[in-house]
């Protein structure tokens, strides 16, 4: 593999569930960036596409491009599998938009990625295990054991947390299942649950997680989301045994509101493998565009060697 000089210009793009961000970036410097509401289908990738040509006219030379996607991702093919977010099945990512764009374009699931990049150089960096979980519009999560991106097999992603059922009697998921934690405990959720109990319409979760210390409804809402999370994380501690957990996706922005009360949960719920600690992620929402980045750069993870 030919892997671009440090000072070469990459595309890197996140498209999560509701927004689709994206910059050019080379080595610590930004030249562009943007972001535009993720449209529903595989109108998705039209917008990628306009919106990266739209970068690439206002930067330097690009040699390659790194693109994540929600859901089940073929890496290989370059294909959005399946998103219940973004509502698509078996879209082809990579090759479109290699041709409108005219360079190499690496495609790959966001919150691995984004766990990547925290392992080698965020808030993971230095431990061999290592859950990483992306809380945003839904649920998911990074695996590092024994020194080694976990992606699983047989079609299937590693990592898939928020479609753990934690709840049998909560909601229905976009899946399809009944009480996943994605349904309870997502950014997504939080907001629907404070507006079904307030009868108030809000901005997001980012709303509930202020008012959590002098509104009663917003602080049971969060207790109920927390519980939800740390029984959907404690499996995941007793079957790795990480050392660290790091948050990331748009909630990691709560800080110690969210990160104190987990850590707590935690350790009530983990006996025999001890609760790990429970840090925020260095790169925050930002997580996601720097691991497509380093995708562009150095092409898929499985041809990367671990820190």
């Amino acid at each position: 593999m030919t892997v671009p000089p440090d000072d070469a210009a990459v595309l890197a793009f996140d498209v999560g569930g509701t927004t689709i961000k994206a910059e050019v970036t080379a080595g610590d410097r930004t030249f562009a960036a943007d972001q535009r509401p993720t449209p529903h289908g595989a109108a998705a990738v039209d917008a990628i596409a306009a919106l990266g040509s739209e970068l690439i006219a206002a930067a330097p030379p690009i040699d390659s491009a790194g693109v994540l996607l929600p859901g089940i991702v073929d890496w290989r093919g370059g294909v959005g599998v399946f998103s219940a977010n973004i509502g698509w099945h078996d879209v082809p990512v990579a090759e479109p938009l290699a041709k409108r764009w005219g360079i190499p374009v690496h495609v790959d699931h966001d919150v691995l990625v984004a766990g990547w990049a925290e392992w080698q150089d965020g808030a993971g960096r230095g431990v061999d295990d290592l859950v990483y979980v992306s809380l945003g519009t839904g649920i998911s999560a990074a695996l590092v054991s024994g020194g080694r991106i976990v992606r699983g097999g047989r079609g299937g992603q590693a990592g898939e947390l928020g479609h753990i059922v934690v709840r049998p009697d909560g909601p229905v998921c976009g899946c399809g299942a009944r009480g996943c934690l994605e349904a309870v405990a997502s950014a997504a959720a939080i907001r629907r649950d404070y507006e079904a109990r307030s009868g108030e319409t809000i901005s997001g979760a980012d709303a509930v997680v202020e008012r959590a210390g002098h509104d009663p409804t917003a602080r049971a809402v969060m207790v109920d989301a927390i519980a939800a999370l740390a029984d959907g994380v404690a499996g995941l501690v007793q079957i790795l045994a990480p050392n660290r957990v790091v948050i990331g996706g748009g909630m990691v922005e709560a800080g110690d509101a969210l990160l104190k009360p987990l850590h707590a949960a935690l350790t009530e719920r983990c006996r025999v493998v001890p609760a790990p600690e429970v840090v925020a992620a260095r790169f925050g929402r930002r997580a996601g565009v720097v691991g497509a980045a380093l995708l562009a750069k150095h092409g898929p993870i499985a041809e990367v060697a671990a820190s």
